[in-house]
């Protein structure tokens, strides 16, 4: 009989990680009298009956099963990196404790947020890795409020005020490392959801020359960077590694000789050399009203977390007008799609024209697994119905899994890029207010993100799913 797939998260709790790698054991069920395990058939251990039984305070009942079953269910249910994560995540008693060990469990793979989440009948928390979100733990209800009070102590909040939501941040200390986690914590129909923010204050191994620009895209990214003045403007959906992108371009742009500011939303990165501000809407130090502060603190360069409006975009326009490089962040859909937005916001398009000099969009997308991914016939039909693929493809690889990707079919991700060098002739377009410019991109050399996508797609490096979003909107 194969292992079951779903496996209840209460019941995994029954045991820590370091248990369950010790005696190779997987809980699968729970009543009155007795606890089951499936067990490793190659290490078939007479005494682990017993010191289980000592362990848990009931009967225990051993079933075993072939040892790449148990190995794919412990690195499935029990993951951990190279070291172990020897805790046992319970509440009870101790709330602190639980929170320490689930943000040091997150760190430690590479989590970008922690969600604690409350229902009417349960509490779970999930964890996003790779983008993707992943349910680690069930938490009893009687101890889900203390283990809020707790998070909103370590983050300054209001422990009292459950009607509104809070904002807050707790600086963490693991290990030799130290990092800051947002905080935002949102009243629900049950009570109060927190996610937490991990935001990683290292910096040295962010890479420009690493991210996922092309040869090309990066020569007029580059290009871009160079330029005394003007602004530099990234756009994309929330998490698609746009403020990672600014960081290792300050990181390259980060001289003895340059004065640079930023205004953040948070300060992800701190980076030596850098002046670097927190936003604080709460008491008027917002976009806008710092960047008017910049302009009188001598900057070469100039970095906002991010444009909103049309006061935070005039300000960025008249900072480049003065002679200073602009580089902040947008929410649109596709580079050209940048210049409609600064019209939507109010901003004249002569002036959007005398000041963009290059214009990017940016996606993420999820890497197979070089070790197990499954190379596959390809069906043409798997394309979304109206998109024309740029080349014929006859085979295609699908995400497997294996003890490396921790059976996801997935290890890492990789920035797909879209760069527009804004020329004279681009200027004369916005100036006109014509937005059809597919003609003159395509002369240029320019790659949307459909084609760059693509060809990572080609490469065998994603799956068709994880490209199948940028194809539709092509």
């Amino acid at each position: 009989m194969p292992l079951r797939i779903d496996i209840p998260k209460s019941i995994l709790q029954l045991i820590s990680i370091e248990q369950a790698w010790h005696y190779r054991i997987i809980p699968f069920e729970i009543n009155d009298s007795y606890y089951s395990f499936y067990g490793d058939e190659d290490r078939m251990q007479d005494y682990a009956n017993g010191e289980l039984e000592l362990i848990l305070g009931k009967t225990v009942d051993l079933t075993y099963r072939s040892k790449e079953i148990i190995e794919k269910a412990l690195v499935k249910y029990y993951r951990r990196k190279e070291e172990s994560l020897n805790q046992s995540l319970s509440v009870a008693g101790n709330s602190e404790d639980f929170l320490s060990k689930l943000i040091s469990e997150a760190k430690q793979l590479g989590s970008s947020d922690i969600h604690i989440e409350v229902y009417e009948e349960k509490c779970r928390v999930r964890i996003r890795i790779d983008g993707m979100m992943v349910e680690r733990y069930k938490i009893d209800k009687k101890d889900y409020p203390a283990l809020i009070n707790k998070i909103k102590i370590m983050s300054n909040l209001d422990i009292a005020e459950k009607r509104l939501p809070q904002d807050g941040r707790i600086f963490f200390q693991l290990k030799a490392s130290k990092f800051d986690i947002r905080v935002s914590v949102l009243p629900t129909l049950h009570g109060e959801k927190v996610v937490l923010r991990l935001l990683s204050n290292d910096a040295t191994n962010i890479d420009i020359y690493k991210l996922g620009f092309s040869t090309f895209d990066l020569e007029n990214y580059l290009e871009g960077i160079k330029r005394p003045n003007g602004i530099l403007l990234i756009s994309g959906p929330t998490g698609s590694g746009k403020t990672t992108t600014l960081y290792a371009t300050l990181k390259l742009l980060n001289k003895e000789h340059r004065n640079i500011l930023t205004v953040e939303d948070p300060i992800e990165y701190t980076l030596e050399g850098i002046n670097q501000v927190q936003l604080k809407e709460s008491i008027g130090l917002g976009f806008a009203t710092t960047l008017r502060t910049f302009l009188r603190q001598d900057p070469d360069i100039i970095m906002l977390g991010e444009i909103r409006d049309m006061e935070t975009a005039t300000m960025a326009i008249r900072a480049a007008l003065t002679g200073h490089l602009v580089l902040s962040t947008i929410h649109t859909n596709s580079a050209w799609g940048t210049i409609s937005r600064l019209a939507d916001m109010g901003i004249p398009p002569f002036l959007v024209a005398n000041t963009l000099n290059t214009s990017v969009a940016q996606r993420l997308l999820r890497l197979l697994c070089p070790i197990c991914k499954e190379e596959q016939p390809f069906d043409p039909k798997l394309f979304p119905r109206q998109f024309r693929p740029y080349r014929t493809v006859h085979t295609h690889y699908m995400a497997k899994g294996c003890d490396q990707c921790h059976y996801t079919g997935f290890k890492g991700r990789k920035a797909v890029y879209e760069v527009i060098p804004i020329d004279a002739e681009l200027a004369i377009q916005i100036k006109s207010g014509n937005f059809d410019v597919s003609a003159l991109l395509n002369e240029r050399g320019v790659k949307t993100l459909a084609e760059n996508a693509f060809e990572i797609f080609e490469k065998g490096e994603t799956t068709i799913e994880e490209i199948y979003p940028l194809l539709i909107n092509f």
